[in-house]
């Protein structure tokens, strides 16, 4: 069995004295394993960072078998990261989400790309959280726990005054359809339908309420596992980022 495709490197982990396992996302082979030889020597270790963009070849006797990789590096985003540390834990969330939530072997082509895009962006552009919160809303859809922000679920009515989510069914509520139960609702942020500029404390906002169904939707499909430290991090962050701007404007 072979195949050739080019994927990103969500991880590494030691095999015997030189080798490495890691696992890949790729756009047809979903998330995949497979041995490298010689993955920690000093040529191929600098090369395996998580993020690394790859030109990947598997081979194994049989397809169920965990196979090795050859790897040829294609880019590095750790390098574009290392220096903004908020850039270094969003990537290292984004891998962590990865590896926590998605199935081995399973295709998410549309995932797959909205992943190197915001990869991408990361190494590039400050603007990149929104990318980010948007990725998230892209990760529960793909698992099948997307959020329905088309009409109000209380009034039935259209995209007008959305402002909460429901945490049990994840559908979008109005000011005015909430009522009084408004302070037991999620916040919808603008930036979440696709309006506004996008500052920073709403996309603050928009990540309180992903992480809500990442927690009792994502992990609770996988046992109720503790969602990966990484996103944590990721968040509080990007909360002192926001703390620093407001303080600095004060």
């Amino acid at each position: 069995m072979e195949w050739r495709d080019e994927g990103i490197l969500l991880s590494t982990r030691p095999h015997g004295e030189s080798s490495v396992i890691v696992d890949v996302l790729t756009p047809e082979r979903g998330r995949h394993a497979g041995l490298v030889r010689g993955g920690a020597s000093r040529r191929l270790a600098p090369v395996l960072q998580p993020g690394a963009q790859l030109d990947l070849t598997w081979r194994a006797r049989l397809d169920d078998h965990i196979g090795t990789f050859t790897v040829e590096p294609v880019r590095s985003r750790m390098s574009l990261v290392m220096d903004n540390r908020l850039a270094l834990a969003g990537l290292n969330s984004v891998m962590a989400l990865l590896l926590f939530s998605l199935p081995e072997r399973e295709a998410h082509p549309v995932l797959y790309q909205h992943t190197e895009t915001l990869l991408d962006l990361m190494g590039a552009h400050d603007a990149w959280p929104l990318a980010y919160l948007r990725w998230e809303m892209l990760l529960l859809q793909e698992l099948g726990f997307g959020l329905d922000l088309s009409a109000c679920a209380v009034r039935g009515t259209g995209a007008n005054d959305l402002s909460y989510v429901s945490p049990r069914t994840g559908r979008a509520v109005s000011r005015i359809g909430a009522g009084e139960w408004a302070d037991r609702l999620l916040p919808l942020p603008p930036c979440m339908l696709g309006h506004g500029s996008a500052p920073d404390a709403e996309i603050a906002q928009g990540l309180r309420t992903t992480g809500h169904f990442l927690h009792n939707r994502v992990a609770a499909e996988q046992g109720h596992r503790p969602l990966p430290d990484a996103r944590a991090r990721f968040t509080d962050r990007f909360a002192k980022r926001i703390e620093k701007d407001n303080s600095g404007c004060s």
